[in-house]
């Protein structure tokens, strides 16, 4: 099935390059894994390498690049935790800007991995909402 048939809602409430980069490593994905989730992984890893998730939808990151350690290491073999599209590899003050922008209470008292938690958590909420969950 083609990408922009299985587009992620997410992803169309995002910039046209985002999408595009889904679609193109989507389809690329489904010739030579077939249709399913190894091919959605593969898309979604391909748009954590320039984007980031930012409540209901992706913003490009400023740099390219792994967001954390899965994308990093990769490959089906070696499965570590994602941190859901959340740029865990940013510095800490561009994690406290994306806290403060999307309201996430006590958040100057986190560490690094809190903020990449409770941002994850606020993405969440918003994609939820969005959906009408």
């Amino acid at each position: 099935m083609p990408g922009r048939e299985v587009l992620p809602s997410t992803l169309r409430r995002s910039p046209e390059k985002a999408q595009r980069t889904w679609e193109k490593t989507h389809d690329s994905a489904v010739e030579t894994y077939g249709e399913g989730e190894r091919a959605h992984r593969t898309a979604f890893a391909a748009v954590k390498h320039e984007f980031e998730k930012v409540g209901d939808h992706w913003e490009p990151k400023g740099r390219k690049g792994p967001s954390d350690r899965q994308a990093a290491g990769g490959g089906p073999e070696r499965r570590a935790p994602t941190a859901g599209g959340v740029d865990a590899n940013a510095p800490k003050e561009h994690l406290m800007a994306r806290a403060r922008e999307l309201d996430v209470r006590g958040r100057s008292s986190m560490t690094k991995p809190e903020l990449v938690t409770a941002i994850q958590k606020a993405n969440n909420r918003q994609t939820a909402k969005a959906r009408g969950d």
